[in-house]
C-alpha cells in the first residue's frame, strides 16, 4: 500500500516539528518537505514519492580545523557499537543481515553523512535505528580501543621489536596519498583555501593523523554530533508521519538546543594567483621526464547559485571533457603534457574549475598559462560553437531525465544534491532539484555572449586562481617511509621502559579486543528480518529471441519510459591472436576519429544532440556447461529516445563504415591518453586488476580481458606511444584487420531495450544495418592463448598493498552452488573482515566464486603482505569448521539476498538479461540458485572447504605494491617487476 503522501495537508498533527515549507517537485514526481524539530533543532527534508527503494540518512556539518583525519575517524568509529546496539560492528552485522540496498557512511571536506536505502519497510526501520543510535550514542566514550583500531595507534608486542604505527584510517589514507592524482587534487583544494576548513584534510594526511589524541577525537564528535548540527533525509515511499514521530520519540526529543559552531567560512579571493609545487612518489624505473602534473586552478562562485553551476558543467564539457574541445585540443597541439584532464568540483561551498596537464614538464608552465588565456579569448571573441552548446545541454539534460545512477540508489544521489546548497543555506536545499527550468534557460542562452561572459568573468579574469604542479621524484615513499621509521626510533628512545611497557600492553589489549567476539546477547540487539521476510521468487529475465534473416535479435520488453537502450555485440571469434590487443585499442578509437562526414568534435556534437550517447565496451560471456567455450565481443551501447532511434544507428553506421584511421596526430593523441588513464587505473584499482591478472595465468578469457584492458594493455599501449614513428602505419593497417574481421553478418547480435512500441519503432533501422555489414570470408580465427603461472610482484610507489590469490574449483571436479554466494557473504564480513581489515588494518578484503570456476580473495590498501597471503592459506581451516547458530546462518543468507536482490534499472535489467542469454543461464538457474541460496546450512558451508582448498591450491598470486616490501618478500614470487 503506497505511503506517500501529495501534500502536508495529509500529514497528521505533529506539534514536535515546524514545517519551514513545501514545494512539489513535478519533474521528479516528487513532494518536498522541509521541518524543523523544535527543541533539538534538527533539519528535516522528506522527499515523498512511489519510490519503493527507500534513502534515509542522517549527515553532520564538520568542517575540520586540521588535517589528523577527526571527522573520517569519527565516522568510522560511531559504527562500532552504541547504546542499544552495543556489538563490536553493527556496520558488518547489518551487512550480513539486512536486505540493504545501500549501507554505507562517507566523509566529505564539510560533511560526514550516514546513507541507508532499503526496499524493505521493516528492514529500512532497523537500518534507520541503527544509524541514530550510532552517531548519537556511540561507544567511543567507553572502549579507547575502537580509536586505535580505525583511527591510529603504537604497535609494539616486545621490548626489542621497531615500533610501527598501524590503523585502518591510517593505511586508508596512505593509499589514497600513493596516487598521484588524489596529491594533486589535496593540493588544489589546499591552494585555493588556505584559509578555511577546505585548506585541511579532511579525510586526514598520514602524515598529521598520529597527532590526533584520544581527547582530540572525542571533542570532535561532542562539538559537531548533535542534532541542532544535523541534516536528516527521508526519500521514498515511506510513512512520513511514522517516521518522523520515531525519530522524535527514539531520539530527537532527548536533544535540547545548543549552539554549535560549525560555520564554513568563505575563502576571501586573492589579490594575484597563488602557485604551489610539490612532489610525488614514482618507482626507481618510472621516467622522471613527461611525467609533471600542471594544473590550472579557479574558485567560481558558490554552490547555491543552482544556474551559475550548470552553466560551468556545460562549459567544463565545451572547453574540455567532449572529444576535441577546443581548450583541450589547443593544449595538446602545444604539445603540453600527454593528457588533459578536467575538474568542475561543486560539491563544496565555493566550486573548484581544474584544468590539468598530466605527463607534462615543470618547464610547460608558462606555455600551459599562455595556451590557456589565449585560446579562451578567442573562444570569448569568436563566440562558443552553437551545436557544441546544444550538444552539452542535452548531454546534462538527458542524463538528469534518466537518473540513472548506476549501482547507487537515485534517492541517495538526490539527497547528497541536497546537500550541495542545503548545508549552506537551511532555506534552500531543492536548489538543485528542478533542472528543467534551468536548461530551458541555458538554451535560451545560446548566441546571447552568456557562456562567453562567464568565461571572461570566472576563467580570464579572475585572481582567485591557483597554480599547482606536482612533480616526481623517485624513491620519496621510501624516504618518507626512511624518515617515519627514524622518527619512531628516536620517539622510542626517547621512552621510559615504563612508557614502553605501556605501549606493549595497550598492543595487548588492542589485540585482545579485536579477537573477543561479542556476546550472544550483544548480536541479538541487532534487528534481524525472518526467512519468510524474503522473496522466494528469483528475478526474472526478460529475453524474447527473434531473427532477422540469420541474425539474432533479443529484445528486453520493459518499460522504459520511451527511452531505448541498444547493444550491438560483434564476436571477436575471427581476430587473431596477435591482433587482440587492437580489439582494446578500437573500442577507443572509435567514435574518437574523424569520419567521411564529421570530424571527430562534430561527430561528438551530433551524438549528444540526438542520443544519451554511443560508448563501446569489451566483454567475454562464458557458457555456463562449456567453461572453455568462451564468447569475447566487442560491443556498442546506444541510449536514445524512440524518435530518435534512426538518427542513432546512422549514427553507428558512420563510426563503424566511415571512421579514419590514417590520421597520425589524432592517432598518437588518442594512445597517449589512454595510456595515462590505464595508468590512473592501475594505481587505484590495484586490487581488481591483480584479480585479472592472476586468473589470466590460467584462464583463457581472462587471458583476452588482459590483453584487452590489463596489465598486458598498457604494456601494448606504452609501446606504441614509445615506437609510434615507426609503428603509425602498422597501427592504421591493424585496426583495419581488426575492423574487418569484426563488423560481419556472421559475427553480430543485436540487444534492445524496450517495450513492444519501441521494438517496433527499432524493426525497421535493423536490416538496412545488418545488410552493410561485410560478407567477405575470413580464414582467421582466435587462437587459444598460452597461459603461464607467472606469480608476479609490481612494484610501485604506493605505500600499501593489493595482494590477490586465484584459482579455478572446476578443473578439480567441483560444480558450483548458490551456497558460494553465502560463503562470499561470510568470508567478507567475518573470516576476511576480521583478520585483514579489523586485525591487519587494511581498507578492505573480498573474494568470490563464479559459475565458471573461477574464485579469488583479494585485499585493498593493505599495509600487509605475507601475512595476507597466509590468512588466504588458513580459510580452508575456517571453512571446514565453521560452526555458527541459527540466527547467524539466516543472517548470512538475508544479507547473501540483499546483493542478489539489487534493485535494477530497465538498462541493466536489459543487460542481465543478455548476459544471461549469452551465457545460456535461464530462469530456472537463477530459481535454483536463489533455492541453494535460502536452505544454505552450516553443513553446505563446510562441505565447501575442498572446493576452497582447490582454489587456493593453484596458488595463482599477484601482488601490486611497495617495491621495499615486494624485494624483502621476493621468495613469493616468480618474478618482481615495475608496474609502471
Amino acid at each position: 500500500m503506497s505511503k506517500n503522501i501529495k501534500s502536508v495537508d495529509e500529514l497528521g498533527i505533529m506539534p514536535q516539528y515546524e514545517i519551514v515549507t513545501s514545494q512539489s517537485i513535478d519533474e521528479l514526481k516528487t513532494l518536498g518537505i522541509i521541518l524543523k524539530h523544535k527543541k533539538s533543532g534538527a533539519r528535516i527534508v522528506v522527499m515523498s514519492n512511489d519510490d519503493d527503494n527507500k534513502v534515509f540518512f542522517v549527515g553532520f556539518k564538520t568542517p575540520p580545523m586540521d588535517s589528523t583525519g577527526a571527522a573520517h575517524i569519527v565516522e568510522h568509529t560511531v559504527l562500532c557499537g552504541s547504546k542499544n546496539f552495543p556489538v563490536k560492528d553493527p556496520f558488518i552485522e547489518l551487512e550480513k543481515g539486512s536486505l540493504n540496498t545501500f549501507l554505507n557512511a562517507v566523509t566529505y571536506p564539510d560533511k560526514t553523512i550516514y546513507p541507508i536505502a532499503s526496499c524493505n519497510d521493516k528492514d529500512f526501520q532497523n537500518l534507520m535505528h541503527v544509524y541514530m543510535d550510532a552517531v548519537l550514542y556511540p561507544n567511543i566514550y567507553n572502549k579507547k580501543q575502537i580509536f586505535e583500531q580505525e583511527g591510529w595507534h603504537y604497535e609494539l608486542e616486545n621490548k626489542e621489536d621497531e615500533l610501527k604505527i598501524n590503523g585502518i584510517v591510517y593505511n586508508e589514507m596512505k593509499g589514497a596519498f600513493s596516487s598521484p592524482e588524489q596529491v594533486l587534487f589535496r593540493l588544489i583544494k589546499k591552494s585555493l583555501f588556505p584559509d578555511t576548513a577546505y585548506g585541511t584534510e579532511s579525510g586526514g594526511d598520514p602524515d598529521n593523523i598520529p597527532d590526533l589524541s584520544y581527547e582530540e577525537f572525542l571533542d570532535f564528535h561532542k562539538k559537531y554530533y548533535h542534532p541542532v548540527n544535523s541534516y536528516i533525509y527521508l526519500y521514498g515511499n515511506v510513512d512520513i508521519e511514522e517516521k518522523l514521530n520515531w525519530l522524535d520519540k527514539e531520539y530527537l526529543s532527548d536533544f535540547d538546543q545548543i549552539q554549535v559552531n560549525s560555520h564554513i567560512e568563505m575563502q576571501k579571493s586573492f589579490e594575484k594567483p597563488k602557485e604551489v609545487v610539490a612532489s610525488y612518489s614514482i618507482s626507481a624505473e618510472e621516467p622522471v621526464e613527461n611525467n609533471t602534473y600542471v594544473s590550472y586552478n579557479a574558485v567560481v562562485g558558490t554552490s547555491l547559485d543552482a544556474k551559475l553551476v550548470m552553466s560551468m558543467k556545460i562549459l567544463e564539457y565545451v572547453l574540455l571533457s567532449a572529444p576535441g574541445a577546443p581548450l583541450k585540443q589547443a593544449i595538446l597541439d602545444a604539445k603540453i603534457g600527454q593528457d588533459i584532464l578536467s575538474d568542475y568540483d561543486s560539491s563544496i561551498m565555493q566550486p573548484m574549475f581544474s584544468i590539468i596537464a598530466k605527463n607534462a614538464n615543470e618547464s610547460d608552465k608558462d606555455q600551459f598559462l599562455i595556451v590557456i588565456e589565449e585560446t579562451l579569448e578567442k573562444i570569448v571573441k569568436d563566440g562558443i560553437d552553437e551545436k557544441a552548446l546544444r550538444a552539452a545541454i542535452n548531454f546534462y539534460e538527458f542524463k538528469y531525465r534518466e537518473a540513472d545512477f548506476g549501482q547507487f540508489p537515485k534517492g541517495l544521489m538526490y539527497g547528497i544534491q541536497l546537500l550541495e546548497s542545503w548545508l549552506y543555506d537551511d532555506s534552500k536545499p531543492f536548489a538543485h532539484m528542478e533542472a528543467n527550468q534551468i536548461f530551458a534557460f541555458l538554451k535560451e542562452q545560446i548566441n546571447s555572449g552568456y557562456f562567453e561572459e562567464l568565461i571572461k568573468q570566472y576563467l580570464i579574469n579572475n585572481n582567485h586562481v591557483s597554480v599547482v604542479i606536482v612533480k616526481p621524484e623517485i624513491g620519496l615513499t621510501a624516504k618518507v617511509e626512511e624518515e617515519i621509521k627514524k622518527k619512531l626510533e628516536s620517539y622510542k628512545a626517547s621512552l621510559s621502559g615504563d612508557e614502553i611497557n605501556q605501549i606493549i600492553e595497550n598492543t595487548k589489549e588492542l589485540t585482545k579486543y579485536q579477537e573477543q567476539a561479542s556476546t550472544a546477547e550483544e548480536l541479538q540487539s541487532i534487528p534481524l528480518l525472518d526467512r519468510e521476510d524474503i522473496g522466494k521468487d528469483a528475478q526474472p529475465i526478460y529475453n524474447k529471441i527473434k531473427m532477422v534473416d540469420s541474425t539474432t535479435v533479443v529484445q528486453h520488453d520493459i518499460f522504459t519510459n520511451q527511452i531505448a537502450y541498444l547493444r550491438i555485440l560483434f564476436d571477436a571469434k575471427y581476430v587473431p591472436n596477435d591482433l587482440v590487443p587492437y580489439i582494446g585499442l578500437l573500442s577507443t578509437v572509435l567514435g574518437y576519429v574523424d569520419t567521411e562526414k564529421n570530424s571527430f568534435l562534430e561527430l561528438s556534437n551530433e551524438i549528444n544532440i540526438h542520443t544519451g550517447g554511443i560508448n563501446t565496451f569489451i566483454s567475454t560471456y562464458v557458457k555456463k556447461n562449456d567453461i572453455t567455450n568462451y564468447k569475447p565481443v566487442l560491443a556498442f551501447k546506444i541510449k536514445v529516445l524512440y524518435q530518435e532511434l534512426g538518427v542513432a544507428m546512422e549514427l553507428l553506421n558512420e563510426i563503424i563504415h566511415e571512421s579514419k584511421l590514417g590520421d597520425s596526430k589524432r592517432m598518437l593523441e588518442i594512445l597517449m591518453e589512454i595510456k595515462s588513464r590505464l595508468q590512473m587505473k592501475l594505481n587505484s584499482s590495484g586490487h581488481s586488476v591483480a584479480v585479472s591478472r592472476a586468473t589470466s595465468y590460467y584462464s583463457q578469457a581472462a587471458m583476452f580481458d588482459e590483453l584487452t584492458n590489463g596489465i598486458s594493455y598498457y604494456r601494448f599501449i606504452d609501446n606504441l606511444v614509445n615506437n609510434f614513428d615507426n609503428k603509425h602505419e602498422e597501427i592504421t593497417n591493424n585496426l583495419k584487420q581488426v575492423m574487418d574481421c569484426l563488423f560481419r553478418k556472421d559475427t553480430v547480435l543485436l540487444s534492445v531495450t524496450a517495450d513492444d512500441e519501441g521494438y517496433q519503432l527499432f524493426d525497421p533501422f535493423i536490416k538496412p544495418f545488418i545488410d552493410r555489414l561485410s560478407n567477405v570470408q575470413i580464414n582467421t580465427s582466435l587462437g587459444k592463448f598460452d597461459c603461464k603461472k607467472l606469480n608476479e610482484g609490481f612494484k610501485t610507489a604506493s605505500k600499501v598493498q593489493y595482494v590477490a590469490r586465484t584459482g579455478n574449483y572446476r578443473e578439480d571436479g567441483y560444480s558450483y552452488t548458490g551456497v558460494l554466494r553465502v560463503l562470499k557473504s561470510i568470508l567478507s564480513f567475518d573470516y576476511l573482515w576480521n583478520n585483514i581489515r579489523v586485525k591487519g588494518g587494511a581498507y578492505g578484503s573480498m573474494c568470490g566464486f563464479s559459475f565458471d570456476g573461477n574464485g579469488y580473495f583479494t585485499s585493498y590498501r593493505d599495509p600487509n603482505l605475507k601475512e595476507t597471503n597466509k590468512i588466504y592459506d588458513q580459510v580452508v581451516d575456517y571453512i571446514a569448521n565453521f560452526d555458527v547458530d541459527d540466527r547467524d546462518m539466516t543472517k548470512y543468507i538475508i544479507g547473501t539476498i540483499s546483493s542478489v536482490d539489487t534493485p535494477l534499472n530497465p538498462a541493466a535489467k536489459g543487460g542481465r538479461s543478455l548476459a544471461s542469454y549469452l551465457s545460456d543461464m535461464t530462469t530456472m538457474d537463477f530459481q535454483r540458485e536463489r533455492e541453494q541460496i535460502l536452505t544454505a546450512t552450516q553443513g553446505d558451508i563446510r562441505a565447501l572447504a575442498g572446493l576452497v582448498g582447490a582454489i587456493l591450491a593453484d596458488n595463482n598470486l599477484c601482488v601490486i605494491g611497495n617495491e621495499t616490501k615486494l624485494q624483502d618478500n621476493a621468495d613469493m614470487f616468480g618474478a618482481i617487476k615495475s608496474l609502471i
